[in-house]
């Protein structure tokens, strides 16, 4: 996926390159804030307003993926949502649940 997130012309950092594949969500989610960075994640623990409230970060966007997916189906999608300009600058201070069908954004 940071594959994907470059060539749209962001920063893309994994958490497995800087020691958090098994850190708590908590961990993942004081890491972007601390650095500015959006957090895209399958995890819809970060959907939950009340633990990770909106405004405190970059953006939090949550993929809604079937148990199926592929590598190949999160690129994808990441990539359809990514090139949707007007809908990626209104991520900042924003919860976006993104699926095949659409992009729903919550404060």
């Amino acid at each position: 996926m940071a594959d994907v997130i470059r060539r749209h012309g962001y920063e893309a950092i994994d958490v497995r390159d800087i020691g958090l594949r098994t850190a708590q969500d908590a961990v993942i989610a004081q890491r972007a804030q601390a650095d500015g960075l959006c957090l895209i994640t399958g995890d819809f623990d970060f959907a939950d307003i009340r633990n990770y409230p909106p405004h405190l970060y970059a953006g939090l966007v949550v993929l809604s993926l079937p148990s199926t997916a592929t590598a190949a189906y999160i690129n994808q999608l990441v990539d359809q949502f990514l090139a949707q300009t007007e809908v990626v600058q209104q991520v900042p201070g924003q919860l976006a649940i993104v699926d095949r069908r659409r992009i729903r954004l919550r404060r």
